[in-house]
């Protein structure tokens, strides 16, 4: 579920995935109306595809609308799916932040800095934002919390990618204690072309400094799907989320290359998708501007 429009958030991470933030904001408030999102939930849960979560997340940050905790109850009232929230953990110093994160089964914050220059360099916060309330927020969400913790670690060459600066997030992150840790780097084209992504063999060398151990994130994750050629809406909504390649799109739809490739030609064709060349890869993406059909 996506609760602010485009890439509204609190960074503007080199990294990003969902390209450059067009609106930095600290204010908090309802981007997308509750009762929306509800009814958005409830159409889906009549259709009665499986899941494992329901996830708060998006191109933004998600605990800038003020109403999320109120989207986690809503959930929890109408079924037995568990929920998740993919945040940036910029928030967490305010408590009405920590409090509706708390209803969640399941939270996920990231961290990529271990000072404040670092934080500047390759989050490049809200000017208001300063690293220290940053992690006191996450430090005290994490000893309340009662449900899954999750922190990812996101590496970019040449900014923090040192064992100095490694051991010191490692820290952090101890401080925080998280119940899982995730080491992940630029796979899809992010915001800055400047921000490269690091080995696999680096990740692996990194992962023992954290305890638990951090995982390495895999470049997709495919879940279950349906007939490319009967949702381009969810092909649109999936893109401007995280831009894929053709045999993610293929995969997470449960139809084979041939045929998504031939749907995704006829959205570029269409002008609802285009082509980003990211090293040796081809993404599809959203138009810029670009938001889901209308169902």
């Amino acid at each position: 579920m996506d609760l602010v429009h485009g890439k509204t958030c609190s960074f503007n991470c080199v990294f990003c995935q969902a390209g450059k933030t067009t609106s930095l904001t600290l204010e908090r408030r309802e981007y997308v109306p509750v009762a929306e999102v509800i009814r958005e939930f409830d159409a889906w849960l009549d259709s009665n595809v499986p899941a494992d979560y329901v996830t708060l997340a998006g191109a933004g940050e998600p605990t800038l609308n003020s109403a999320f905790g109120r989207v986690i109850d809503a959930v929890h009232n109408k079924c037995r799916i568990k929920t998740a929230v993919l945040s940036n953990g910029s928030l967490f110093h305010l408590p009405a932040v920590r409090a509706d994160a708390a209803r969640s089964d399941l939270v996920k914050v990231s961290l990529s800095a271990w000072d404040q220059a670092s934080f500047t360099r390759i989050n490049r916060p809200h000017h208001d934002l300063q690293f220290e309330s940053v992690l006191e927020g996450l430090y005290e969400f994490g000893s309340v919390f009662e449900g899954e913790l999750w922190l990812e670690v996101f590496v970019v060459r040449g900014i923090n990618d040192t064992e100095d600066s490694m051991r010191r997030m490692a820290g952090i992150a101890g401080n925080i204690s998280p119940d899982r840790i995730h080491l992940n780097t630029v796979v899809r084209p992010p915001a800055e072309s400047s921000a490269e992504a690091v080995s696999s063999v680096v990740l692996e060398k990194f992962s023992g400094l954290f305890s638990p151990a951090a995982e390495i994130i895999p470049a997709f994750l495919p879940g279950p799907g349906c007939d490319v050629d009967k949702h381009e809406n969810d092909i649109v909504a999936l893109v401007s989320r995280h831009p894929c390649r053709l045999e993610d799109v293929a995969t997470l739809f449960g139809n084979d290359a041939q045929a998504a490739a031939l749907m995704l030609e006829r959205m570029v064709a269409a002008g609802k998708l285009r082509l980003e060349r990211h090293g040796k890869e081809l993404f599809y993406m959203a138009v810029n501007g670009e938001k889901p059909l209308d169902r």
